[in-house]
């Protein structure tokens, strides 16, 4: 079992175009799954993008007013821009247990998990993909996506958090196809907290991520594109 040295950790602090990381991420999937690269967790922001999932629906992209990119992972529209972190995760499932919705899982914890380090609590919610908690009207408010793709038992994309974007971008959008439900930040919460701020609580939980991710699950699942 590869220790979390074995891992490479990745912190960008300029923005990455998306097709420049989806690229290096096929790139570097493809290299993980042959044995030839370290796994990666790859933390950084995005110029104003809409990105496509396997399940998008056209009617859900409102106004296209930035580039709109076939991302290749599982779930419908989301925007990445400036103010959110994304947490691109690149781990060799085959190495661990090989459980797609235990991925998934710890995936969305290891979020909360951080999250309630700058006081805020988050949850799952039964039927709606992402991380929710309670936005500024006191109803359920969307402030983190997730979406990953499984390819030769290896993981690819992985979560965004919004800390502090523009909101009024995800109005081109019905975000991950929920329409009743608006979306909320860190700072639209009261909270300021930079992007150094957010890796560093984020990395202080990797090692409990990792350990829930080495347990096999009695039915485990088979590789899907959808989270």
């Amino acid at each position: 079992m590869p220790g979390p040295d074995a891992i490479e950790i990745r912190r960008e602090t300029a923005q990455v175009p998306y097709r420049t990381a989806l690229d290096e991420m096929a790139v570097r999937n493809a290299a993980i799954a042959d044995n030839t690269a370290r796994e990666l967790v790859w933390l950084l922001e995005h110029p104003p993008v809409y990105t496509a999932g396997t399940s998008a629906d056209p009617q859900e992209l409102l106004d296209p007013r930035f580039e709109v990119v076939e991302a290749g992972r599982g779930g419908r529209y989301t925007y990445h821009g400036p103010g959110q972190r994304i947490g691109y995760v690149l781990l060799d499932l085959r190495k661990r247990a090989r459980d797609v919705r235990g991925f998934v899982h710890a995936l969305e914890g290891w979020v909360i998990d951080t999250l309630a380090d700058f006081g805020v609590e988050s949850w799952r919610a039964e039927g709606r993909v992402g991380i929710w908690t309670l936005g500024t009207d006191g109803r359920e408010a969307k402030i983190g996506a997730i979406g990953v793709r499984i390819r030769r038992w290896v993981t690819m994309h992985g979560f965004s958090v919004n800390l502090a974007p523009d909101l009024s971008h995800f109005g081109g959008i019905v975000p991950c196809g929920i329409e009743e439900f608006g979306v909320t930040s860190l700072a639209a919460l009261g909270r300021d907290v930079s992007a150094q701020a957010w890796d560093a609580a984020l990395l202080a939980h990797f090692d409990t991520f990792l350990a829930k991710l080495d347990t096999p699950c009695p039915t485990p699942s088979t590789p899907s594109e959808a989270a």
